[in-house]
C-alpha cells in the first residue's frame, strides 16, 4: 500500500506531532497513523480500527480512562451529516473499549474554514471556541483528545487548553493524520 506510515505510535513523546504541542500544552502522548496529502487515496477513507489495533499493539492506549472527539459547530455538522473525528473515536472505542464522550465538551461557534490558512491565523480562528461542559466527568483522569487531520495543531491545541482548565487531567492526543511538516 502506498499509504505514508508516521510510526509515532513507538515514539509517541517524541515525534513531530508532540513536538508542535511542546512548551503550548502538556501532552502525555501524541500520535497519528498517518501523514496527510491532499488528493492521496488514505484522504477519503476511514482506518480507524486498523489504526486502533496497531497502536493498541504499540501500547499507545494504556492508562487512558476516556477518549474525547473533537467537536464541530452545529452549523458544521449539519452540512457535513457526520464528525470525523468522533467517528475515528468511535472506532478507537470499538476495538479498545474505551468509552467515548462527546458530552464534555463542546464547540461553542465555527468561524471560518482555515484550509487556506496558516499557523497564527488558525490559532486565532479557533482562540476560545471551546467550552467544557463536565469538568467532573475528566478530572483526575486520562483523557485521549482525538481529530481526524493535524495541521498546525492549532485546533486540538484549543481544545485541550479548555480540557485541562478543569485540573488534574493528563492529556493524550490522537489523530488519523498528521499533514506533512
Amino acid at each position: 500500500m502506498r499509504l505514508p506510515r508516521t510510526g509515532f505510535q513507538y515514539q509517541a513523546t517524541d515525534n513531530p506531532m508532540a513536538r508542535l504541542f511542546w512548551g503550548i500544552i502538556p501532552v502525555e502522548r501524541a500520535a497519528a497513523l498517518f501523514f496527510y496529502e491532499a488528493g492521496a487515496e488514505s484522504a477519503n477513507i476511514l482506518y480507524e480500527r486498523m489504526m486502533a489495533r496497531e497502536f493498541s499493539e504499540a501500547g499507545f492506549f494504556e492508562g487512558i480512562d476516556l477518549i474525547v472527539p473533537v467537536p464541530l459547530a452545529k452549523k458544521r455538522q449539519r452540512q457535513r451529516g457526520y464528525n470525523q473525528s468522533h467517528c475515528l473515536a468511535d472506532g478507537v472505542s470499538q476495538i479498545t473499549g474505551l468509552p467515548v464522550s462527546n458530552q464534555v465538551v463542546r464547540r461553542t461557534r465555527f468561524v471560518k474554514s482555515q484550509t487556506q490558512m496558516g499557523r497564527q491565523e488558525r490559532q486565532e480562528n479557533v482562540a476560545d471556541v471551546f467550552e467544557v461542559r463536565d469538568l467532573d466527568m475528566i478530572r483526575g483522569r486520562h483523557v485521549l483528545l482525538v481529530d481526524d487531520v493535524v495541521t498546525t495543531g492549532a485546533t486540538m491545541t484549543a481544545c485541550a487548553r479548555e480540557l485541562l482548565k478543569a485540573g488534574d487531567v493528563t492529556l493524550s492526543l490522537l489523530s488519523l493524520a498528521l499533514v506533512k511538516p
